[in-house]
């Protein structure tokens, strides 16, 4: 989780593959724990949509639920369907600002190189290779 200024929140140990929704719920739940109860954020994520429809439906995080505001990261905008961007898209709210919702790309754009020698090399992974 980065905020505004890309400058990192918190993290997750991500281990299984792809985006899930229960990693970003984690971030939220640590990131309200933390703001006074009365603060509102405004939150920007690749599938800022499907996240907000699932807190709806199955009443995920209620206690902070009206206390975000939902929106998808500019560049990822364009890859949703038109009535998606009118209701999500940061520059349709006046609340984000100039905000790209990029910051966690970019992050992990400069961080990328370091991948391969952060690789877990745990007991297991050693028992599989020599088997």
């Amino acid at each position: 989780m980065i905020c505004h200024h890309d400058r990192i929140l918190s993290m997750v140990n991500i281990t299984s593959v792809g985006e899930k929704q229960y990693y970003a719920i984690a971030l939220l739940e640590v990131l309200f724990h933390e703001l006074p109860t009365w603060w509102r954020a405004g939150i920007l994520y690749d599938v800022g949509c499907n996240l907000h429809r699932s807190t709806v439906k199955w009443n995920l995080m209620p206690q902070i639920l009206d206390r975000i505001e939902w929106g998808i990261s500019v560049f990822h905008a364009f890859g949703h369907q038109w009535p998606c961007q009118c209701v999500y898209h940061p520059q349709k709210h006046d609340r984000f600002g100039l905000s790209d919702g990029e910051g966690c790309e970019r992050c992990w754009g400069s961080l990328k190189k370091l991948i391969s020698i952060c690789w877990v090399s745990g007991l297991e992974l050693r028992k599989e290779s020599s088997n």
